[in-house]
């Protein structure tokens, strides 16, 4: 096959024609896709007009002025961030996904009384004023993270492992929240701390058996504690109460009895006093008085003359009878 030369004649006005129309035609899409932006329900765009702060803008869409004259940042202002030390979040949702992977550092720390324990905490906050964010303070989410984390460690570091572990994990976040938020007003980094929670509170790994057979003996110590005190509780109160019970029949009866005294002696003195005025006719009514109240005990009863001797034979009255009869 013959080896040919082939030869394209390009005209030069053409190629100036159309490669300046192609040329404006980019430049018209670049400054479309540059100088309109949407800015979402939750967010604020802030324009910077070569470098400097121009203005900030609302949700929906928005013109700017195109090849990187101006540039806007979208801050979500109206929606609730959250930092996470100690741990990561891989994956959320109905089952979530956690590592702790390359994230002990952050969560390791030494307590008031020099032990070590591994916390994990998530700091929830809010973009509240989108031109501090971004001009106050350089990287303010990187700065937050490195306040929150030094907050955490002088918190934890004033108390001890037994309070980091259990009672004071709520008095931890409240601190915590309160000296964070104060930080952020002093930085002027334009965030307001919402909440601090502790996730997790642990001992070391190296450590964990042992801490646990401690607590383990504590709670043990605890329950045998409520026990005798329930127990106490249950007998001390009914001691107390059969003892004050005792010793109010013993005054009542103490009462009656001296009463009883008293009346018997007013009782004899009036007897006394009837008896001297007449001996006679108060030596009768007692004695009728006295057999009034005997004579309904006994049963039958015959009367006979005393001189009768001769009778008492015939009619058995000498024979003691029994209830029977």
């Amino acid at each position: 096959m013959d080896d040919r030369q082939f030869q394209i004649n390009v005209n030069p006005d053409w190629i100036k024609k159309y490669l300046s129309k192609i040329l404006i035609g980019i430049l018209i899409l670049i400054g479309v896709f540059t100088s309109f932006h949407t800015v979402g329900p939750e967010e604020e765009g802030v324009v910077i007009q070569l470098g400097e702060f121009n203005r900030t803008v609302q949700p929906g869409l928005n013109f700017i002025l195109p090849y990187g004259i101006e540039r806007m940042y979208k801050i979500p202002v109206q929606r609730q961030l959250k930092l996470e030390f100690g741990f990561r979040t891989t994956r959320a949702g109905t089952q979530t996904d956690y590592t702790k992977a390359g994230y002990g550092d952050e969560s390791t720390m030494l307590t008031g009384d020099l032990n070590l324990t591994d916390v994990e905490w998530v700091v929830q906050y809010r973009i509240t004023d989108s031109y501090k964010y971004l001009f106050k303070v350089r990287n303010a989410e990187k700065t937050l993270q490195d306040m929150s984390e030094s907050v955490m460690r002088k918190v934890v570091g004033d108390r001890t492992v037994n309070e980091v572990l259990t009672v004071g994990r709520q008095d931890i976040a409240s601190s915590v929240e309160v000296k964070l938020q104060e930080l952020c007003d002093e930085y002027e980094n334009g965030i307001r701390i919402d909440q601090v929670v502790l996730q997790d509170v642990n001992p070391p790994e190296p450590v964990k058996p042992s801490f646990n057979a401690v607590n383990e003996a504590q709670q043990e110590r605890e329950t045998l504690i409520n026990q005798a005190e329930a127990d106490y509780n249950r007998v001390i109160p009914r001691a107390r109460g059969e003892a004050e019970k005792t010793i109010q029949l013993a005054e009542a009866f103490a009462l009656n009895r001296v009463n009883r005294a008293k009346g018997e002696a007013e009782r004899f003195n009036a007897l006394y006093q009837a008896y001297i005025k007449a001996p006679e006719v108060t030596k009768q009514r007692i004695y009728l008085e006295t057999m009034e109240k005997i004579l309904p005990k006994i049963g039958n009863k015959i009367i006979v003359d005393e001189e009768g001797n001769n009778v008492l034979p015939l009619l058995n009255i000498d024979k003691v009878k029994t209830p029977q009869q």
